[in-house]
Parts: structure tokens; sequence; C-alpha cells
């Protein structure tokens, strides 16, 4: 079912997404070209959690979406590849090979459906049978603690448990990258502790690809294993990469965390500075 398949690659074998002088332009309802993002220029290797930190309106979600293949590209390039630029996959439209996990839960989630039935909407979609998917269903549900809940509707569920059946409904396709939106902006200060730490066991017993979407700084230093700060909208940039090698579990107290902190909180508050700047 993987998308990497339908278009001709194996998504076995790649171990970098290539993302190379993208930029993404809009024509506004004024016929005004509005530029979002231009010259983003990273690599994200398979495996890594990989944070996008940027005040709001820097084009975070804008690249997401065109990972995502939601939105194409205005000039630039992103594809799956092996290292080698000879043997790459470009990204031309969604595919199950990535899955996206929105901040907005509830226009997410079909209500009319249960937990398990909201969770297997995608296989069945795609026209497996039961008796292939149930052991899967089964194991998604438990790994992210809902095996008790499977007959709950979305309505029965907390905030934090409604987010635990997105995240179980993007699994049970076997992505191999998932695409997270502020997945837990929304949600208050204890839940989303406590479901920082379930992405993060999640991730290491699954080892997928993560691309996380967020403007909080100790969130990405929570999660992420590199951190890329944006600049200021429009035509935003990435100012600097930041690789995160911080000991688990990791503690927001501890002297290097605290002094990473620091480092972010300088990237970002230039360009807050500079965004107030441009609008006065």
């Amino acid at each position: 079912m993987s998308g990497l398949h339908q278009e001709g690659g194996n998504s076995n074998a790649w171990s970098v997404l290539s993302i190379r002088n993208v930029r993404k332009s809009y024509v506004d309802t004024q016929q005004n070209l509005y530029t979002a993002i231009t010259d983003i220029s990273v690599s994200i290797h398979r495996g890594d959690f990989y944070c996008l930190l940027g005040p709001s309106g820097c084009g975070k979600s804008t690249l997401l979406n065109l990972i995502a293949g939601f939105e194409d590209v205005t000039t630039g390039s992103i594809a799956f590849s092996t290292g080698d630029a000879t043997s790459e996959v470009p990204i031309s439209g969604p595919g199950v090979d990535r899955a996206m996990i929105f901040q907005d839960v509830n226009d997410s989630l079909f209500p009319w459906l249960d937990t398990e039935e909201n969770v297997a909407f995608g296989p069945k979609l795609h026209g497996v049978s039961r008796a292939v998917y149930e052991s899967q269903l089964l194991a998604y549900l438990k790994m992210v603690g809902l095996d008790r809940h499977s007959h709950k509707f979305p309505f029965e569920l907390s905030g934090g448990m409604r987010q635990r059946v997105q995240i179980a409904r993007a699994l049970i396709m076997e992505p191999q990258m998932l695409l997270m939106d502020e997945p837990f902006a929304a949600l208050d200060a204890i839940t989303k502790r406590l479901l920082q730490r379930e992405l993060i066991r999640i991730w290491r017993e699954t080892h997928k690809t993560v691309v996380y979407v967020t403007h909080d700084i100790v969130e990405a230093l929570l999660l992420g294993t590199r951190v890329a700060v944006m600049t200021a909208g429009p035509a935003a940039r990435i100012k600097q990469e930041v690789s995160i090698d911080l000991k688990s579990p990791r503690d927001p107290t501890n002297a290097d965390f605290v002094e990473l902190t620091k480092r972010l909180e300088g990237l970002l508050d230039e360009e807050v500075k500079n965004s107030r700047g441009a609008e006065a």
C-alpha cells in the first residue's frame, strides 16, 4: 500500500528525505504574489525526530503540507532517496508512506465511528480484510493505551485520548513517516506532557521518521533529534539547524537543556523582533 511503491520506488530502501531549494508561492485574493517559504534545503534522515520550530506564520505548516504532498512546490524538489541523487523518488501527491496528524482532532475523527472503527478506517478504505489487519489493530490500540476504550465514540473520549486515536489510525497504515502539525497545542499542560512521553516511546518502538511542527521550544527539545529554526515569514527560510544530543529521559532543569533553551530562545527572539520591525 506504500506511496513509494505506487511511484515506482522501494519504501524500504530510502535513507534520506531530500528537500532542495524549495519555494512555495501563492496568489492572494488581490492577485498579489505571496511567497510563504523560499530556499529551503534540508536532509531528513530515516529515523529522525525532526522538529520545525518558528514563530506563527513562518511557513512551518506550509512545508509540512508540501512533504505530505497536499500541495506542490513552486520551485525546487522534495524526494526520497538512498543518498544518491540518481535513485530518487520525488513526492507527487499524498501517499500512505506519509501520515499526517493534525492539531484539530475534532475535525480529524469520524464522530459516527467508535475508536476501533476510526483506527481501522484506512485499511478498510484500501480493501484490506479484517483477518489481515486485526492483529495490527489490536497491537496499535494497545500501544496507544486505548485497547480498553475500543468501542467508545469520540465524544466519550478526552482530548488526549482522541489524539491517541489519530496516532493509532496513522500507525496502522504502516507509514514510513509521521507528519505532525502541532498535535498537542490545544491540550492542557499535564496531558500534553504525558502525550509527549508517550510519543517518544512510540517513536522508539516503531522506528518511524517523524517531522513535527511546533512553536514551543521546550517541546522541541524534549522530542527532537534535530531542530530546524525558521525565520519569520513571509519568504521564510531555515535560519539554523541544531542537533540535539541530550541524555534520556530529557529533563528541562538539566544544565545542558537550559543552555539549549536559551540558544533557541535567542534565535527566535531575533526573528520576532525582525517581524515586528517589518510590520512597523
